[in-house]
């Protein structure tokens, strides 16, 4: 896990080096510049996880040197794919992964990707060839930016690094469309700086005389599977697929731990680490941390699930009191560092990997990709209402399950009537049907996509375009900021085909969201966990600070001359005056306070990250 940076042509060493060190966060063990000749510079700082010595060290060239390759991120089943290749005469000096995806290109070529269960960004510079292969894993896990300025191909794991490329810093024409529609543009090429493009998820491409040419390797859609019949199968299966995610994911040279919040999927996965350790030694014995945001005192707080959980596995846990005064001061730098937009402040989330980082943990399992994919979310329960329209009993299940999922906190969160709620969806369901619209996805046409379910389409789409790419975006930079590897075990791509291709009564159903996943990992769990129906989710308790903590900030900022005159930010007077009603205890729904802060961070972005001196 790592930070990259290269250039076609070569660019100096007194100008690449600067750059390649805006990225000194993602990779605080060592780093590495190569060129060739006048065609190319690679550069590389890392994050040691696996073969910790200098035969890991990158940029990395194969025996003869023909191959040079820079790579973020990891392939998790490398020791398959490694025996694989010593079967057909290949030789290896490192214990790394990355020796083992340039032998991988070397006996595959760019199918190569194929064989890989793992998340990854790299490009490989072919010396005979002249050409530069770049690919990024299926769901976009691992950042990659380009940009091509006066003739040069320039790509790296964040923007930053190549704003020194730059001839001026701007903002992209999109800017007021992205700010407006923060959970859509990730999944796109566009970027909030101009000139700088974001390379698609589950797509490779090769970089040659001045050209990039990029294809799509991977579609969920091509890799549907045939599910077993019975439900209780399926429960089997899931669990076998699970188990085997989190065993490939085990696999580290250093510590490793996980982000817990409480929830179903995090408290999922350190159970089935804890199975895992507990029954096979081969699995890294030092992976008993798990780290828990507490909210002390607000409707965001979870820490007594967590702790019920660390209680039943008999480990202990650092809990970390989110206080924002301590880290206020540090906001600028912060969003420097997470350099995007997101609807909520990013500062829990960095304070919680900070102490991974500072408890000397480098590596988390956590539970990510699992509401996106499995209905954890409302909206996408609403949507099995369409599926279950014949069947009143499943209906009425459906409701239930939605009404007690609801947050139990009645000021700042809104509790609507079922029946409405119901009659509202299904007549703007019959609308859309009569007119003959689609399911809102890029792969709508695709004849696979067309089979699937209601429900299953539209947890498709917030999986691979918009809501799962965004947090997996924001995950990546929580955590890099720290320097502290994120692991997903269910997003291994085995586990995404097979969830895509069942009904979705598998999903919810019987009073449950993610009903498969309580079936199938009820035995390692506490019941009150497994069978708990509320969920909070992890975001900032941003009614609660603006009315106490920071109150003051607020209102100074919201005053500020900059902020009333920003062109970044949408009706900025109007916005002091919904923020003042906050502010002041007048308005206490925290879906407006959300919602301004939203509006409000393009005036924070344009600050640390638009105008920050190089």
């Amino acid at each position: 896990m790592c930070g990259i940076l290269g250039t076609v042509p070569f660019t100096p060493y007194d100008t690449f080096k600067p750059a390649l060190d805006t990225l000194y966060h993602r990779g605080p063990d060592s780093f590495g510049i190569e060129s060739i000749d006048h065609e190319v510079t690679l550069g590389h700082r890392r994050l040691s996880i696996l073969d910790l010595s200098e035969s890991g060290h990158q940029p990395m060239k194969n025996d003869d040197g023909r191959y040079m390759i820079v790579f973020n991120g990891e392939i998790f089943n490398f020791l398959e794919i490694k025996a694989e290749l010593l079967a057909k005469g290949h030789s290896f000096r490192s214990t790394s992964d990355t020796e083992v995806l340039i032998k991988a290109y070397i006996q595959w070529g760019k199918d190569c990707v194929l064989k890989f269960n793992g998340m990854w960004a790299f490009a490989l510079w072919d010396a005979n060839t002249k050409e530069l292969f770049v690919s990024r894993d299926r769901y976009g896990k691992k950042p990659f930016f380009y940009a091509q300025v006066d003739g040069k191909f320039i790509f790296a794991s964040e923007m930053k690094a190549i704003f020194p490329f730059l001839k001026q810093r701007e903002v992209s024409e999109d800017f007021h469309w992205m700010k407006n529609n923060i959970f859509f543009y990730e999944a796109t090429d566009k970027c909030l700086i101009k000139g700088i493009k974001r390379f698609p998820a589950g797509h490779s491409g090769t970089y040659k005389e001045g050209k990039l040419t990029m294809y799509r390797y991977w579609n969920t859609l091509d890799h549907l599977v045939e599910v077993p019949n019975t439900y209780e199968e399926q429960v089997e299966k899931f669990r076998e697929l699970f188990m085997d995610a989190c065993k490939l994911r085990m696999r580290a040279d250093v510590t490793i731990g996980t982000a817990l919040s409480g929830g179903l999927d995090s408290s999922a996965t350190i159970s089935a680490m804890a199975h895992l350790a507990k029954n096979n030694n081969s699995y890294s014995k030092d992976w008993q941390h798990a780290f828990v945001a507490s909210f002390p005192g607000t409707p965001l707080d979870e820490s007594k699930y967590a702790k019920k959980v660390t209680d039943h596995l008999g480990i202990g846990a650092t809990f970390v009191d989110i206080e924002p005064l301590k880290h206020w001061h540090k906001l600028d730098e912060y969003f420097y560092l997470f350099e995007d937009l997101y609807i909520t402040s990013p500062l829990p989330m960095i304070m919680l990997y900070e102490s991974v980082k500072k408890n000397g943990v480098t590596v988390t399992l956590d539970g990510h990709g699992a509401d996106e994919m499995l209905s954890g979310y409302q909206q996408g329960n609403l949507e099995a209402l369409w599926d279950a329209r014949f069947s009143p009993s499943k209906t009425k299940d459906i409701l239930n399950i939605y009404k007690e999922g609801l947050n139990e906190d009645t000021v700042q969160y809104d509790h609507p009537n079922m029946t409405k709620l119901y009659a509202a969806f299904m007549s703007k369901k019959m609308a859309k049907k009569a007119l003959g619209k689609k399911m809102p996805s890029l792969d709508n046409q695709h004849p696979n996509f067309k089979k699937l379910d209601n429900h299953a389409q539209y947890l498709y789409a917030m999986f691979h375009e918009n809501i799962l790419p965004t947090l997996l975006r924001n995950y990546d930079r929580y955590a890099m900021i720290n320097g502290v590897e994120i692991r997903m075990p269910f997003m291994d791509h085995r586990i995404v085909s097979f969830v895509n291709s069942l009904p979705y009564s598998s999903k919810i159903g019987n009073g449950y969201t993610k009903r498969i996943v309580r079936d199938a990992l009820d035995p390692y769990m506490p019941k009150d966990i497994t069978w708990r129906k509320t969920k909070v989710g992890f975001s900032s308790p941003i009614v609660d600070w603006m009315q106490n903590d920071l109150k003051e900030w607020f209102m100074d900022t919201i005053n500020e001359t900059s902020f009333l005159q920003s062109d970044l930010v949408t009706s900025p007077k109007e916005l002091k005056i919904r923020m003042s009603q906050i502010v002041e205890g007048k308005n206490n729904s925290f879906d407006e306070a959300q919602k301004c802060w939203s509006e409000f961070s393009p005036y924070l972005w344009e600050k640390a990250v638009l105008n920050r001196k190089v």
